[in-house]
């Protein structure tokens, strides 16, 4: 199941079956012709729309669109999505000052990087089990490990300053 969610802040709870797809509980059918690249002629509910694709922010699920010309964003979650905000652990990495700090009370399992290491943006810094689920926190972004706060085995509380970097 998805959660839809427009910048107006209205949402739609969207899951897709063999017959169709169910929004807020209710089946509704659909047909969808591509006109061309990124544009779309779409039959909802007996009413005909044009849908234009213009962007797609992948790292935080938005679909910037025009629907009949008039422009829409859609932020789409699914449940893992969910399940990870829900757990306090959509923003494991802070952006502001370089910081990595604990998304949830834990332990310590493996440091993946050393202090003076140089690390790309999605490179793993540690391991963090929580809820007996293995948790890699990854870098928010480029930069240099400037000190590593815990070790292997050491228990974490949630916002506890994991990593710094520079």
């Amino acid at each position: 199941m998805y959660k839809v969610t427009t910048k107006s802040g209205q949402e739609f709870d969207i899951k897709f079956e063999k017959e169709g797809f169910v929004i807020n509980d209710k089946r509704s059918n659909w047909d969808i012709i591509k006109i061309k690249d990124k544009l779309y002629q779409i039959i909802f509910e007996g009413k005909s729309f044009e849908a234009e694709l213009l962007k797609i922010d992948e790292e935080n699920k938005i679909f910037f669109l025009k629907i009949n010309n008039k422009p829409i964003e859609l932020k789409v979650e699914n449940d893992y999505d969910r399940l990870l905000k829900q757990l306090g652990m959509d923003k494991a990495l802070t952006k502001k000052a370089n910081e990595l700090k604990a998304p949830m009370p834990g332990l310590v399992l493996r440091i993946s990087v050393e202090e003076g290491q140089t690390v790309k943006q999605g490179d793993s810094l540690l391991v963090l089990e929580a809820m007996k689920m293995e948790n890699v926190l990854k870098s928010s972004g480029d930069g240099k490990i400037k000190s590593i706060k815990v070790k292997p085995g050491d228990k974490t509380e949630k916002g506890q300053l994991l990593i710094v970097m520079e």
